[in-house]
């Protein structure tokens, strides 16, 4: 028998090459990474083999042939199911998974049709290297493995540290600082690769839950300081006490974006009752209000709201501290004799209501025991919004008022779906069936509303009642950027546009108010709670938060995003630029457009630059107190003077 003659190329090195191309082309095809210069466009190229050849070259460490190919065959299959798993996240939530999400498996079970959307059949072509790898390693095991002396052996290992410290200054040099903001996932990602984006994960995870352990509340007298000093301006004189006694209804608006108000699809509104709401006499509405979340969604739209903090960079604050002590809306409205409660036809379990809600002080949640759920009034994630707020009626009317309830509604939820009687508009026509089902969804929640409202009035809770309808986090995301530019006649969605995407719609409603308004001022969702307080005519000297009243005029000049980015009264700052807020323009064009000498727009160029780096630094370091907060529970060293008292 004619032996096989010894390869030149070792199964380590064929496999580190085939995962690397693989990686590649995720990297550079599927996922949406931005790209500005040469040098980002060779880091990229660079770190998935670099990354690969670490890890399986780890296998000549295997004295026996047939241990080096199993290893090197279950490597290549762990490290691809590492890339398949951030595929399918990345086609919803456009970002990547966190060690703090593996710990949210509870929600999976309600995840049902909305994760099979996400996987494609074509995903198979993900495994192609590694049934390559298996076939090479059984067929030709022995010429395929090496057996190296320890010298090397010991080489092999010298030569990826090597190359991973070359990618690691290449980084640097491309974005200085960058392990310092790694919240920023996308760029550790485009400059470290995916493993090493998720090894350094595990790191960071480990270092903040220990931050519990070693907090000792020394950090509090620095965080109250920088928020008297930056945060702690003066609420609306006109606005205080207007809500002294009335009930407040709270509506969480499923995936309410700003871009489908006032907008058509066949020459019909797609919010006909909201875009009249906008303009009545008794509400103001904001339309340059932001979401603010981060990985929580919803949830963390809630913990912005009752918290006025930011939700953490990583995971959900539901899961990962739903046991920590803070100092929430709820619990401040005690003392007035507010109740507060939340209805929402959904388990429990799900986000990790059921402890959260305790630790935030609500008194009661109704969740789907609360209501009559069937097939025939379900669709999608549940119960539709049209039942919901009619059974909810009489649970609002059996409350001791005055209350505080929040209402979250779910049919407008990714993917979209609707039985076609529900069905009141037709559905866009794009190549994003997303975006396509997300128009006759928002037309339902848009219809819902409407009902709520007229129910209220029969019921008589109308008039003693605020009513704040939030859109709490964006539905449509990047990966629909070509559909979301030819809905909004666009060329295309710049990285302006995709901040800009982020606007949710904010009312609030007083009946019999009479001085309603459009209120353009840039603001978030953590200026909720205290506005609410000063609505209520709540004092909140010795609160511990990062928002303003929506209602002052004495705010701070900026608003931060979960990722870092940030909005301001001329500026918005994105993807390591700033923007011209009303244009969209990159400042360093309306400079030199602007500017009468190469001199002039030298110096105004570098006015800017400063400009915007001085807010980042200052938005930096208010996320960083945020987390300390939060990482630490340090609310349970502040003695807030016990409401209870």
């Amino acid at each position: 028998m004619k032996q096989l003659k010894k390869p030149k190329i070792p199964l380590y090195v064929i496999a580190a090459l085939l995962l690397g191309l693989k990686t590649y082309i995720v990297y550079r095809f599927v996922f949406n990474i931005e790209l500005d210069n040469s040098m980002q466009e060779l880091i990229l190229f660079i770190n998935p083999f670099v990354s690969a050849f670490l890890i399986l070259a780890l296998g000549v460490w295997f004295k026996k042939s047939s241990r080096q190919m199993k290893y090197i065959r279950y490597a290549m299959l762990a490290m691809s199911l590492l890339v398949w798993a951030n595929l399918v996240f990345y086609r919803q939530f456009t970002d990547f998974i966190t060690i703090p999400q593996l710990f949210m498996g509870s929600n999976m079970t309600d995840l049902g049709s909305s994760i099979l959307t996400l996987i494609k059949p074509w995903d198979l072509f993900i495994f192609a290297d590694v049934a390559i790898v298996w076939y090479l390693s059984k067929k030709f095991e022995g010429n395929l493995s090496v057996l190296y002396p320890r010298s090397g052996k010991v080489g092999v290992l010298a030569f990826s540290l090597v190359l991973l410290a070359g990618n690691f200054f290449l980084a640097e040099m491309e974005r200085p600082q960058l392990f310092t903001r790694g919240f920023d996932r996308e760029y550790l990602v485009k400059n470290i690769g995916l493993l090493n984006y998720h090894v350094y994960d595990v790191v960071v995870h480990s270092k903040n839950e220990s931050q519990r352990v070693f907090a000792d509340g020394n950090e509090i007298p620095e965080i109250q300081d920088y928020i008297k000093e930056n945060v702690d301006h003066e609420s609306s004189e006109e606005m205080n006490g207007i809500a002294k006694d009335k009930n407040i209804i709270f509506i969480n608006a499923e995936s309410l974006q700003h871009f489908a108000m006032d907008s058509e699809v066949n020459g019909e509104e797609v919010t006909p009752f909201l875009n009249d709401l906008a303009h009545d006499e008794d509400t103001y509405y904001f339309d340059n209000f932001y979401e603010q979340t981060g990985q929580g969604n919803t949830s963390d739209s809630e913990f912005l709201v009752e918290n006025s903090m930011y939700p953490l960079s990583r995971g959900a604050v539901f899961f990962t501290h739903g046991g920590n002590e803070y100092h929430s809306f709820p619990e401040m409205i005690k003392d007035e004799g507010y109740t507060s409660s939340v209805l929402h036809a959904n388990n429990k379990s799900f986000w990790n209501r059921e402890q959260m809600y305790n630790s935030l002080n609500i008194d009661e949640f109704k969740g789907e025991e609360s209501y009559d759920v069937t097939p025939e009034n379900s669709v999608g994630w549940g119960m539709k919004d049209k039942p919901f707020f009619e059974q909810s009626i009489p649970l609002l009317e059996e409350q001791e008022e005055p209350f505080y309830t929040k209402m979250i509604t779910l049919t407008n939820h990714f993917p979209f779906e609707l039985d076609e009687e529900d069905a009141t508009i037709d559905k866009f026509d794009s190549n994003s069936n997303t975006l396509n089902s997300y128009i006759p969804t928002v037309r339902y929640m848009d219809e819902s509303i409407e009902e709520f409202f007229d129910e209220l009035k029969e019921s008589g809770l109308y008039e003693d009642s605020v009513i704040v309808i939030m859109g709490d986090h964006i539905g449509i995301s990047a990966n629909h950027n070509k559909a979301m530019a030819q809905f909004l006649d666009k060329d295309e969605i710049t990285p302006y546009d995709q901040v800009q995407l982020q606007r949710v719609p904010l009312f609030i409603h007083i009946p019999g108010d009479g001085n309603g308004k459009e209120i353009d001022k840039i603001s978030g969702q953590i200026d909720l709670k205290p506005t609410m307080l000063n609505m209520l005519g709540i004092e909140s000297d010795d609160d511990i938060y990062f928002g303003n009243d929506l209602f002052s005029d004495d705010r701070k000049d900026y608003i931060a995003l979960r990722n870092g980015d940030f909005i301001t009264d001329d500026y918005v700052s994105t993807a390591g630029a700033c923007y011209d807020r009303e244009t969209g323009e990159p400042m360093d064009d309306v400079v030199e457009e602007e500017a009468n000498s190469e001199e002039e727009a030298s110096e105004e160029s570098e006015n800017v630059q400063n400009t915007c780096e001085s807010v980042q630094e200052q938005v930096d370091t208010e996320l960083s107190y945020s987390d300390s907060l939060i990482y630490g529970d340090l609310f349970r060293f502040v003695d807030f003077g016990d409401e209870e008292e």
